[in-house]
């Protein structure tokens, strides 16, 4: 047979005599192996959702639509009284609505301020130099001294407090003072004024830096993820707009971004749920005050859905406005 002769198939795409025939490969699919693998870990939470969470959401619910009442000899009963005890949480109590204010008014503040931080935190730690992997370390300290047992070991801190506190008194040499005037000191105010800034800017400029050191506590996570984004882009992509000529900040605007964008959509998500389910909520702090006052369980969960939709929809907002900005790499 000559070397470049082709062999044909003949009809029906069977196999010649004396060819060797194809196996078909038994088992599942490496997707459908996947999909299995993927269910397989989160099967312990969905069991503890049906079995655990779903009974105390349930009776949640109904405590949100009810009363109870104390009967004779132990037990109670719970009366539906509809629509009552939200109204109250609403228009009767006066504190709840301006938690509720108060608290979205303070997320709408430090989320971009979190999210601009890990990122301009990732960028940095992501260049290479030596010792990265301590300082990468070292801004993922304040996530782990603020969890679990340590944060309860250093709720009795008082330095931590001291930093936590703006209002704490400190001896600057020509009398006492606040921490707000160590901000103050730097004349922020005078700085924008030669930039014809609104007034608006600067308040906001100025409390990020008095809050600097619970915006650090609270972006370890956040920096991280973008790490992981950063790390995930093509050092290909980089070199093509070194040679193109870009500089580094067009290439931070053009390439940068646009690659960590789905990254700035999971943090903003994160940032908004972790703020708003935080033990040092103001909200949150506030219905645990009622549930446990006197007869606080009915109103307390009305309270508590209410807050639940309330975050919902923020975090719909925010899915919302940023997914017109995302960029997705394609793959194929």
């Amino acid at each position: 047979m000559a070397k470049n002769q082709v062999t044909m198939l003949p009809p029906g795409n069977k196999p010649a005599p004396g060819m060797p025939k194809k196996h078909r490969v038994s088992g599942a699919s490496l997707d459908a192996r996947k999909a299995r693998s993927g269910w397989l870990f989160l099967a312990p939470f969905i069991i503890g959702l049906f079995f655990i969470y779903a009974p105390v959401i349930i009776d949640s619910i109904k405590f949100s639509f009810g009363q109870v009442k104390t009967l004779q000899g132990g037990g109670f009963r719970l009366i539906p009284v509809g629509w009552a005890n939200y109204n109250e949480a609403l228009f009767v109590d006066p504190n709840f609505t301006r938690e509720l204010v108060t608290g979205i008014k303070d997320l709408l503040f430090d989320v971009p301020a979190i999210v601009i931080f890990s990122l301009f935190m990732a960028v940095l730690l992501n260049q290479k130099m030596m010792g990265r992997a301590v300082f990468r370390a070292i801004f993922f300290i304040p996530v782990i001294l603020c969890t679990g047992l340590i944060d309860k070991i250093d709720a009795s801190n008082s330095l931590s407090e001291y930093m936590q506190n703006t209002t704490s008194s400190i001896d600057t040499g020509s009398g006492t003072d606040t921490v707000n005037a160590i901000v103050n000191a730097t004349d922020i105010q005078w700085m924008f004024s030669s930039m014809k800034v609104g007034t608006e800017l600067v308040t906001y400029v100025v409390n990020i830096m008095n809050n600097i050191y619970d915006i650090i506590n609270r972006s370890g996570v956040q920096m991280l993820i973008f790490l992981a984004g950063l790390q995930s882009v093509s050092p290909a992509i980089y070199e093509s707009c070194d040679i193109d000529g870009a500089s580094a900040w067009e290439t931070f605007w053009k390439v940068t971004i646009p690659m960590v964008s789905p990254m700035i959509l999971v943090n903003a998500i994160y940032t908004v749920i972790d703020a708003l389910t935080s033990a040092d909520n103001s909200v949150m702090s506030f219905i645990s005050g009622v549930y446990n006052g006197a007869g606080g369980q009915e109103l307390s969960s009305a309270m508590s859905w209410m807050y639940f939709l309330i975050v919902l929809g923020l975090i719909g907002i925010v899915a919302a406005v940023l997914s017109a900005f995302i960029f997705y790499q394609r793959r194929d």
